[in-house]
């Protein structure tokens, strides 16, 4: 617990006066939305229209870019930080996609009525918050510590834009292969309904747990297997912990929006996952560019990231794909 405590005390005092005032924004932000939405607005469990989904996502880009607006305006990064803000928010937000593929998949395997879609992507997302929180300021951390950490970043950047270039597109998932899911099944009791979209239930005097529990497990270590990519890619555009985590977070808070938005036409942008391959690769690269004194500019790299997923949405939509199998 000890070594947490001091690389958080270590990331907070190198921050400066005025991130530490705009990180305070940030967090009441966050903490004051999370209580709306889950003590007032979706108090009762309900399917969330689409129409209601276009307007939360629209208020979290909204939130973001103001956000974003602020570092410009009031950060001693000024543009070039908030230029590396946004650089990092569109790469999260775009990463995420393959995320909403992989939870709707998750919620259908286990069958999970609509009405607790909800609420189980709440507690999810709030755990993101939590568990990337903890990533990112130990990555930072790290950094830090051992700069040559970036280049190893960089290469597995590359790797990964090159994997995920390959891949057929076609996502599976398999819980009784993930260890965590093994060790829920093997050492908790779990009941076999859903008890109303409870996570916990309390059955003939014993506390028991809901398939909607498992659901939340497996969501979690699915977002952390994500993170893998999306944050090692942040710290390449950024190493300030302050620009990474915030432009994550909002990326993050966006994402159940952008899932009940999204959820029934997601497979039509099939090229985005080309496109995002190519994100990363040229992240990677930029980063181990370093090695050799060559320096690629932050609008550069804006300019690129923001491009390229221009070009895979347009496409996807103009150049019909020609044997779309993907099923959900």
């Amino acid at each position: 617990m000890l070594p947490l405590v001091n690389i958080l005390l270590f990331s907070l005092f190198r921050n400066s006066e005025r991130e530490t005032i705009l990180f305070g924004i940030f967090a009441f932000i966050i903490l004051l939305f999370l209580v709306l939405d889950l003590g007032i607005f979706n108090k009762r469990a309900h399917k969330i229209s689409t129409k209601s989904a276009l307007y939360q996502s629209i208020f979290w880009v909204s939130i973001s870019t103001l956000f974003g607006f602020f570092i410009y305006k009031y950060d001693e990064s000024g543009a070039n930080g908030a230029v590396e803000y946004f650089s990092a928010y569109l790469t999260e937000y775009a990463l995420s996609v393959d995320n909403i593929f992989v939870i709707l998949l998750i919620l259908k395997y286990f069958q999970v009525k609509e009405e607790y879609y909800h609420k189980t992507l709440f507690w999810g997302i709030l755990g993101a918050i939590v568990f990337r929180g903890i990533f990112i300021f130990v990555g930072g951390y790290l950094i830090h510590q051992f700069h040559g950490l970036l280049y190893i970043f960089g290469v597995f950047l590359i790797y990964s834009g090159i994997r995920i270039y390959f891949e057929d597109g076609d996502q599976k998932i398999e819980p009784e292969k993930n260890p965590i899911m093994r060790l829920c099944r093997k050492y908790l009791p779990i009941t076999k309904d859903d008890h109303g979209g409870s996570f916990v239930v309390r059955h003939e005097g014993k506390l028991m747990f809901t398939p909607l529990f498992l659901v939340i497990v497996l969501i979690e270590t699915t977002d952390l297997l994500f993170a893998v990519d999306s944050i090692p890619a942040a710290f390449a555009i950024t190493q300030n912990e302050f620009l990474v985590y915030t432009s994550n977070i909002f990326a993050v808070m966006g994402l159940r929006a952008m899932f009940f938005l999204l959820a029934g036409i997601i497979d039509k942008f099939y090229l985005l996952q080309k496109g995002l391959s190519i994100i990363l690769f040229f992240i990677g690269a930029k980063m181990l560019l370093e090695i050799f004194d060559i320096q690629v500019g932050v609008y550069t790299s804006f300019s690129v990231i923001i491009a390229t997923l221009t070009l895979s949405i347009i496409l996807s939509v103009v150049v019909p794909r020609k044997n779309n199998q993907t099923e959900i």
